[in-house]
């Protein structure tokens, strides 16, 4: 007999196997909503309209969103996922639309999934309200015969900031009638526009707004976020205007359960515990077969295909009813999930952020995260898809071996009241301005003198004429390369071309995609792709072609790769002496290259075999902060030193994240016994993405609270040599890694590693540790900049 959600609650609480390893369990209450009236300005057919749907009042932060926004305000809603956020932009376009149909809107959303989701949402508002308006989708999936009417007489169009990039501006003399008559832009989901990603975007949208005053608009903003920590200047840097933000939601919501589980320790000695995908299984297991719609969420695509695996095995013949979603989805298949877990006949989804963002899924009652996501943020995004509609709801997450993980559950309330991250961008980034000032210049010749966004370009501009790309003549820069500089730059720093994944045993199907710097992690030769849960066996990979060739396989085993990262040092921005050393921080170029592969058994995870990788290897240009070791190390052993380096080294890339505000895939280390370029001891922290985003350069501010946070966790982990919650298992970092890796701390830590844990999160700061440095949640760097965290997986 099926058991609903409280009573599986109930059993888990009192399980003894169960509740010795929960960390925390928090009861969020029911809270009722608060309501206001329409605007009185709404029209008639709108106020019928709602009516007609039940809604005779509004969420109070709906009300004060509408009537701001009709005053002509610009407007940031910023209120939790399933808040009814929709209405407040869609009830002040269709009263636009209703005043004046020539009016025109533009509705940006970040990826085209949830364009498609909100596209459905507002047709079926403009078929109810028996209006003659055309909304229209534009992306790469638009024929081209349906561009040409959209250009023509698309009345709302509905896009994503990549194509708005490079298949809208470029092309604004063909959108006259847009541009013209633009009155709104809807920017959604604002809150991930943060990192690399949000700096792209803010430059895309100066474009924009640099067009429309060429063609004499001007057009109001609507903006929507989930909760950041600061909306005001978030919004503000990306919107490049000031913003009236609504932050306090009046929408209700029923009972929720939030807890933080640890699996149990396997083997005391080498710190190991229970496996995560393990133990998500066994969590999202207990909620699916007693009929509980449930979501899990695991870090990578390779762990969403594991566990989906595993689960489809548990649910036997309601294996059918849990599906995969992730990046790597044919768009079809995608829709397909996505209305499958609207009607119910989805009984569950295995995914990756990709269903971070508000698509609508239907009603949900438990998300099982397996791992820590990497930011409180998305942590409550995540939980949130959980309980959207009524009723009670769960939240478990399972921790990783970590360190990141282990220290969210050594400190569950970290993670339960800590406010919410703030997001950054850094727009002004020399390497991504200056991309943009290229397209602008594209587009629109430059006045001697404009400025772009805040920033003068004339020196940008005489550069780029030294390049060959713009001439000046008079006061007016003009493009003269025969370059089409839009298709140059990818808004997410990846390549523009993807792998297709093509099935060899059924005609040459394509049944998925991959992006090229994954491609040889994931489909080299040998690999077990799983997709959907179907294993297949990767034949061959044309890496010059783009196209991996793969066939059907049934085998008890999948592939994990291994990326070998080295480190060249191209120029040193800034340097100090530090404890320990010396401290610097400046451009580097990553050369990366995937080298083997291990086969991992099914359900046990023992490693049952291996293989080599051949691939070219690929480089990119960075930013990275280090620190060059002095005389102290010079009477250790060189292998238990260079143990020491990759301890402090896997240490230092999973605890960083917290303090930058980032995701951990944001960051690499690399760790060199003897650097080239120091000629000393030299570890390494870089920036993921081309050209850098700021997180280098926070890290370098701010060494000190990294060691001491590094020395609180060697101190605080039980185990002897080494384990996954501290400098890694000494299989992997060598033997001694962890005493090597303390005696490292002792140099680098004023007082040494053991003289006290590093500040608590939330805690006060001692002034003696680290006086004037940021806790997890503030950011500072040099000049009063935000730095900017990079975007999280794109799933």
């Amino acid at each position: 007999m099926p058991l609903n959600l409280s009573q599986v609650l109930d059993q888990l609480r009192t399980d003894p196997a169960w509740a010795a390893n929960i960390q925390a369990w928090e009861v969020e209450p029911a809270r009722a909503g608060r309501y206001a009236p329409p605007p009185p300005g709404l029209d008639p057919r709108l106020v019928a309209w709602l009516n007609g749907r039940g809604i005779r009042q509004l969420y109070s932060h709906q009300a004060e969103a509408v009537a701001a926004s009709l005053a002509g305000e610009d407007v940031v809603v910023v209120t939790p996922t399933a808040s009814g956020k929709t209405l407040c932009y869609t009830l002040p376009v269709l009263q636009r639309m209703l005043e004046r149909p020539s009016a025109r809107a533009l509705f940006l959303f970040p990826t085209k999934a949830l364009a498609q989701d909100q596209y459905a949402a507002l047709q079926q508002a403009i078929d109810q309200l028996g209006l003659d308006l055309k909304a229209y989708t534009y992306d790469g999936d638009t024929p081209e015969a349906a561009r040409r009417a959209i250009r023509a007489a698309g009345q709302v169009v509905i896009t994503n900031p990549d194509m708005l990039h490079a298949g809208i501006l470029p092309y604004h003399t063909r959108w006259v009638n847009l541009f013209e008559n633009l009155e709104y832009v809807v920017v959604d989901e604002l809150h991930h526009y943060r990192g690399v990603f949000g700096s792209h975007v803010a430059n895309v949208l100066r474009r924009l707004f640099r067009i429309c005053a060429f063609y004499g608009s001007r057009p109001r903003i609507i903006a929507c976020s989930a909760t950041i920590g600061n909306p005001v200047d978030h919004a503000t840097r990306l919107l490049g205007r000031p913003v009236r933000v609504i932050d306090e939601s009046g929408a209700p919501r029923g009972e929720r359960h939030l807890i933080v589980y640890n699996p149990p320790v396997v083997n005391a000695q080498l710190g190991i515990r229970r496996g995560v995908l393990q133990e998500t299984r066994r969590w999202a297991e207990r909620f699916l077969k007693n009929g509980i719609p449930t979501i899990v969420f695991a870090r990578t695509r390779l762990a969403v295909e594991v566990l989906l695996t595993y689960l489809r095995h548990a649910m036997g013949e309601q294996a059918h009813r849990v599906r995969g979603y992730r990046g790597g989805y044919l768009p079809n298949q995608r829709r397909e999930i996505e209305r499958g877990l609207r009607s119910g006949e989805v009984l569950g989804v295995v995914a990756t952020n990709a269903l971070e963002l508000g698509i609508d899924i239907g009603s949900l009652q438990a998300a099982v995260l397996a791992g820590y996501p990497g930011s409180v943020a998305s942590f409550w995004q995540q939980a949130g898809r959980a309980g959207r509609r009524h009723g009670g709801a769960a939240a478990v997450l399972v921790a990783s071996s970590s360190p990141l993980d282990q220290y969210i559950a050594r400190h569950p309330r970290f993670l339960l009241e800590q406010p919410v991250e703030a997001a950054f961008i850094h727009p002004d980034n020399l390497y991504i301005l200056v991309s943009h000032i290229q397209c602008a210049a594209f587009e629109l010749p430059f006045r001697a003198g404009e400025r772009f966004g805040d920033q003068p370009v004339d020196d940008v501009l005489t550069f780029l004429e030294e390049q060959g790309l713009v001439h000046r003549s008079g006061d007016r820069w003009h493009w003269i390369s025969d370059t089409f500089p839009a298709h140059e730059i990818s808004l997410r720093s990846a390549a523009e071309e993807n792998v297709v994944i093509i099935d060899t045993s059924r005609g040459a199907r394509v049944i998925g995609e991959v992006d090229r710097f994954s491609a040889p992690l994931l489909v080299h030769e040998q690999a077990i792709y799983i997709h959907e849960g179907q294993q297949y066996q990767v034949e061959r990979l044309d890496f010059e072609e783009n196209k991996a060739y793969v066939r059907p396989v049934r085998v008890d085993y999948y592939t994990d790769a291994h990326l070998a990262v080295d480190l060249k040092v191209l120029d040193c921005f800034a340097r100090r002496p530090v404890p320990g050393g010396e401290a610097a921080r400046g451009e580097v170029a990553v050369i990366a290259r995937a080298t083997l592969f291990k086969k991992i058994k099914l359900f046990t995870h023992e490693n049952v075999g291996w293989g080599r990788i051949h691939l070219p290897e690929l480089e990119m240009h960075t930013t990275a902060c280090w620190v060059a070791l002095g005389d102290e190390p010079a009477g250790m052993d060189p292998s238990v030193l260079q143990a020491g380096l990759q301890g402090l080294a896997y240490l230092l890339g999973h605890l960083a994240p917290l303090y930058l505000l980032c995701d951990p895939r944001d960051l690499g280390t690399v760790a060199q016994l003897r650097s080239p370029f120091t000629g000393r001891p030299t570890l390494f922290l870089y920036d993921a993405y081309p050209g850098g985003v700021g997180l280098a350069d926070k890290a370098y501010d701010i060494l000190p609270l990294l060691w001491q946070a590094a020395a609180e966790a060697v101190d605080a982990c039980p185990c002897e040599g080494g384990c996954p919650a501290c400098t890694g298992p000494e299989t992997e970092s060598g033997p001694g890694a962890k005493e090597a890796a303390r005696k490292l701390l002792a140099w680098l830590v004023p007082g040494g590693a053991g003289h006290g844990p590093a500040v608590p999160a939330t805690g006060p700061r001692p002034a003696a540790a680290v006086p004037a440095l940021p806790a997890p949640g503030v950011s500072t760097v040099p000049g009063g900049l935000p730095a900017a965290p990079g975007e999280a997986s794109r799933g």
